[in-house]
């Protein structure tokens, strides 16, 4: 006979909340058992190899005028995810790779945190964080959330993003010590753009 387990069991096992784990019963991605006394109860064997939540693929460049490179990935994550029959939705980003506050991976995180996620997808892991995206794995592998990194490679435009990281670095700590309108500000960062252009 198969082992039932209650909600609190199966919300620990899929490191949900309880709330989360009513709102897949009530979209029909779980089936429950009613005990006599009304009280539900899952089939552990149900959730053995389950993924539960929908696909999320990221894509990010780093401004407005990469977008080509940015409907490019779009293109490769959505034929990707299409080829495995996932229900999935691209996000997609504009921003520094050391930027935290992108609009489109706030929502990821969000997502990843409410436990609505099966699986992130990305083209490359500099596409989501610069600096960082371990410590994004880690929530991921604690959610039970697969990551799948398409292209294990650098980036071909590694080089670019990174001078456009390392100017934001040296414009946000020079912002602070001279203030953003300043002269000397201004000079420094056009000389620093001038040595890292790789056009």
């Amino acid at each position: 006979m198969d082992r039932l387990i209650s909600i609190g069991e199966l919300a620990s096992l899929k490191a949900v909340s309880v709330d989360t784990i009513r709102r897949w019963e009530s979209e029909g991605k779980i089936k429950s058992i009613r005990t006599d006394g009304g009280h539900r109860r899952y089939r552990l064997a149900d959730f053995g190899e389950q993924k539960l939540g929908k696909t999320l693929a990221y894509a990010r460049v780093f401004a407005t005028d990469q977008k080509p490179d940015l409907d490019r990935q779009d293109a490769v994550l959505s034929g990707y995810c299409q080829s495995k029959g996932w229900d999935f939705e691209v996000i997609r980003d504009f921003g520094s790779g050391i930027n935290y506050r992108k609009k489109g991976l706030n929502k990821l995180l969000t997502a990843i945190l409410d436990g609505d996620v099966a699986r992130i997808v990305i083209t490359h892991k500099d596409r989501l964080l610069r600096f960082g995206s371990e410590l994004i794995f880690a929530v991921c592998e604690y959610h039970d959330i697969e990551v799948i990194i398409l292209n294990k490679k650098d980036d071909a435009t590694f080089e670019e993003d990174l001078a456009s990281d390392v100017l934001e670095i040296i414009a946000v700590f020079s912002a602070r010590l001279y203030g953003s309108r300043s002269n000397k500000n201004k000079k420094l960062l056009e000389k620093l753009a001038e040595a890292t252009d790789l056009s």
